[in-house]
């Protein structure tokens, strides 16, 4: 499975599961598997198996045709891509409080899925250190950020620093300024090769 499907697929968990007013425990219960997993796998942090996707498909009760319906590849050969402002969209992260994420585009290229995303920090913005599995690219629009890995090592960042890292490192941002900090930032998630 290509990662733009997975993000369609992972966002359509999210919106069906709040759709049904299941919690993220009751919905991994139900599948069998753990919260974090569920977590991760709403948030596009990891890929999930066809065994697992179907048991949480089926856990939210869900025939799976109906669940996978407009789901569709998006590897056209594009000679160039505009999205405007408005067709942005608003998304939301696991346990984040003060963090507002924007989705420009994903886009399939080659052998790897570039998901594209504008992130504004509240000053009191605070969520618990998270892995991606995907390369991350962080370019400061706006605002002091500190970024803080999981070997208790910080790195801040000004206007106009950018910063690249593998997001299988644990890690998290933080708004060190007194207005709102804006960041874009680029996802570079790799074709796994099965088998």
């Amino acid at each position: 499975m290509e990662d733009d499907i997975l993000i369609q697929i992972s966002n359509r968990i999210k919106e069906k599961r709040r759709e049904k007013n299941i919690t993220v425990q009751e919905l991994a219960t139900k599948a069998n598997v753990s919260k974090g997993l569920i977590s991760q796998i709403e948030n596009s942090r990891t890929i999930p198996s066809l065994i697992v996707l179907i048991d949480i498909v089926k856990a939210l009760d869900i025939d799976l045709n109906v669940f996978f319906k407009d789901i569709r590849h998006r590897n056209e050969n594009f000679p160039l891509i505009i999205k405007r402002k408005s067709e942005y969209e608003h998304f939301e992260k696991e346990h984040a409080e003060g963090f507002h994420y924007q989705r420009i585009f994903t886009q399939l290229i080659k052998n790897s899925t570039v998901d594209i995303v504008i992130l504004e920090l509240e000053p009191d913005a605070h969520r618990p250190l998270v892995e991606t599995e995907a390369y991350e690219y962080k370019y400061i629009i706006d605002g002091e950020i500190e970024y803080i890995f999981g070997d208790d090592t910080t790195h801040r960042l000004s206007k106009g620093d950018s910063m690249l890292f593998d997001g299988r490192m644990s890690h998290t941002p933080r708004n060190i300024g007194k207005g709102i900090a804006s960041m874009l930032v680029i996802y570079f998630f790799e074709e796994k090769n099965v088998g």
